[in-house]
C-alpha cells in the first residue's frame, strides 16, 4: 500500500532464503530487471549499499539482514522508456549531457544520488518521483553542486520541481540517460512512470 503522511511504513522482516543480496543500486537493478522484463515476480533484495539503502537507513551489515533488527519495506519501482526501449530503476533516473551542460532532469525515487541530496523530500514508497528540471550556467552548476550535498540547492529560480507518478520529457537535442548510476542509452524523448510497491527490500 502506498504510504500516506503520518502512516507507519515497513515492518520487521528478514531476508528470505531465496532473497538476493546487492551492494549498490546498479546491482539491484541488474538483479530484478530480468524478472521484471519477463513479467515474473521480483526477488526480495537485501540492501548492503547504494542510495536506496542509505535512504532507508541501511547499515551495510550483512548479518543484520537475517537478524531480529532487519526491516522489510515495500518500495516503488521506476520505469524509463527511451524511444522503444524500456528499463526499470530503483533509486534514480538522470537525463543530462556531459558535465551537466544544458538542460538536465533528475527523477528521484531515493533521497540520495551519491554524495548529493538531490531528493530531500523523496520517499521510495509514496508512488511518486521527485523531478528537478532545468538549465544552469557553469558557475551556478558548481554552486548548486556544493549546496546539493545538504539538499539546500532547492528552491532555485532556474530549476523547476514537481512530484509525479508519470511524465514524458522531450529534449531539443539527445541526452544521455543514467539509471541507478548506469548509462543505458541516449534519447530525445524520455517517459518515466512509477509502479507503486512493486519491490520488497530488506535493510
Amino acid at each position: 500500500m502506498t504510504i500516506r503522511k503520518g502512516e507507519a511504513w515497513g515492518e520487521a522482516g528478514t531476508l528470505p532464503p531465496n532473497g538476493l543480496i546487492v551492494h549498490s543500486d546498479a546491482e539491484a537493478r541488474a538483479a530484478i530487471e530480468p524478472a521484471w522484463r519477463a513479467g515474473e515476480g521480483l526477488p526480495v533484495l537485501g540492501l548492503l549499499g547504494g542510495d536506496l539503502c542509505r535512504t532507508l537507513g541501511g547499515t551495510g551489515d550483512e548479518a543484520r539482514l537475517t537478524s531480529g533488527e532487519a526491516m522489510m519495506f515495500p518500495v516503488d519501482l521506476g520505469v524509463a522508456e527511451l524511444d522503444d526501449t524500456r528499463h526499470c530503476f530503483v533509486a534514480h533516473a538522470v537525463a543530462r549531457r556531459a558535465l551537466w551542460r544544458g538542460r538536465a532532469v533528475v527523477a528521484m525515487n531515493a533521497q540520495w544520488l551519491g554524495s548529493l541530496d538531490l531528493g530531500p523530500r523523496s520517499h521510495p514508497g509514496d508512488g511518486l518521483l521527485d523531478l528537478t528540471d532545468g538549465t544552469l550556467p557553469l558557475g551556478q552548476r558548481l554552486e548548486a553542486r556544493r549546496r546539493a550535498r545538504t539538499g539546500t540547492h532547492l528552491p532555485h529560480p532556474a530549476l523547476a520541481t514537481s512530484r509525479t507518478g508519470s511524465t514524458t520529457l522531450a529534449f531539443d537535442r539527445p541526452v544521455d540517460v543514467w539509471l541507478d548510476g548506469t548509462r543505458v542509452g541516449r534519447t530525445r524523448h524520455l517517459a518515466l512512470t512509477v509502479v507503486p510497491d512493486a519491490l520488497r527490500v530488506v535493510v
